[in-house]
């Protein structure tokens, strides 16, 4: 649905629709998000990791085809390619889009694939931030499955939040607790990343993601003993945005 919003910037966008759904649940966000002309034309993007299925199957009851946005770093692990496959299938999902960096760019920052190695961020600019940019050019929000549970960073998180001048990002999951996503996979029978059973909470690329130890923070298998907690998508300007920007400073 086209933007049709009389708001100047996506952090009043984001206030209003802050205060408008506060007391929703997270099927009643989605459901606005996909309705609500003031979020504007939307996209899910998904890891298709550990939990990514209960946003998945929320948007396949609600609009299965809604489009799905995957990012292939071309350094998942094989078992997420598979599940993402099997999870689409299962769920229905008719407009998965595969989003990948270009080949030229690849061949020119990383073309023996060790920039991880050497600048995890910069591999996540490369692999992951800029192909997303691009494939988010259309739309006016984003749906993420971030939760305030998940790192200190996202401990604020909203239903809605700025990203950029332009775009808002739209979080159902930010106030469930690990207990909720666990009972709806469960009532739900939804199948589950075959890695999660091996000790990956929280999976990302095969190179910078380890398994967890019991009572370890579940994202500490991300880019393990590095001052971490993000791969970029979730930045403006090198930090994290969580809600309305502070006066006097611009995204």
């Amino acid at each position: 649905m086209p933007l049709e919003a009389p708001f100047p910037s996506p952090a009043d966008r984001a206030a209003h629709l802050n205060t408008r759904y506060r007391h929703h649940s997270a099927t009643a966000v989605i459901d606005r998000a996909l309705s609500d002309p003031t979020v504007g034309r939307v996209a899910l993007v998904s890891s298709f990791g550990a939990e990514s299925v209960v946003l998945l199957h929320m948007i396949s009851v609600k609009a299965p085809n809604t489009p799905v946005l995957f990012i292939d770093t071309q350094m998942l692990f094989p078992e997420t390619l598979s599940y993402q496959a099997e999870v689409a299938a299962k769920l229905g999902l008719t407009n998965v889009q595969i989003v990948r960096a270009t080949d030229t760019a690849v061949q020119t920052a990383d073309p023996d694939g060790t920039l991880h190695q050497r600048d995890t961020d910069a591999c996540c600019t490369l692999r992951k931030t800029v192909p997303l940019e691009a494939a988010l050019s259309g739309y006016d929000a984003w749906i993420t499955g971030r939760k305030r549970f998940q790192s200190g960073s996202r401990a604020a998180l909203e239903f809605f939040e700025p990203d950029g001048p332009l775009r808002l990002k739209v979080n159902p999951l930010a106030h469930w607790d690990p207990s909720d996503v666990q009972d709806y996979m469960i009532n739900n029978r939804l199948p589950r990343h075959p890695l999660v059973a091996k000790g990956y909470p929280s999976i990302g690329c095969a190179p910078c993601t380890s398994p967890v130890k019991p009572g370890e923070d579940p994202r500490a298998g991300r880019w393990r003993d590095a001052a971490k907690e993000e791969c970029g998508i979730h930045f403006i300007n090198g930090k994290a945005v969580r809600g309305p920007l502070p006066a006097g400073e611009t995204a």
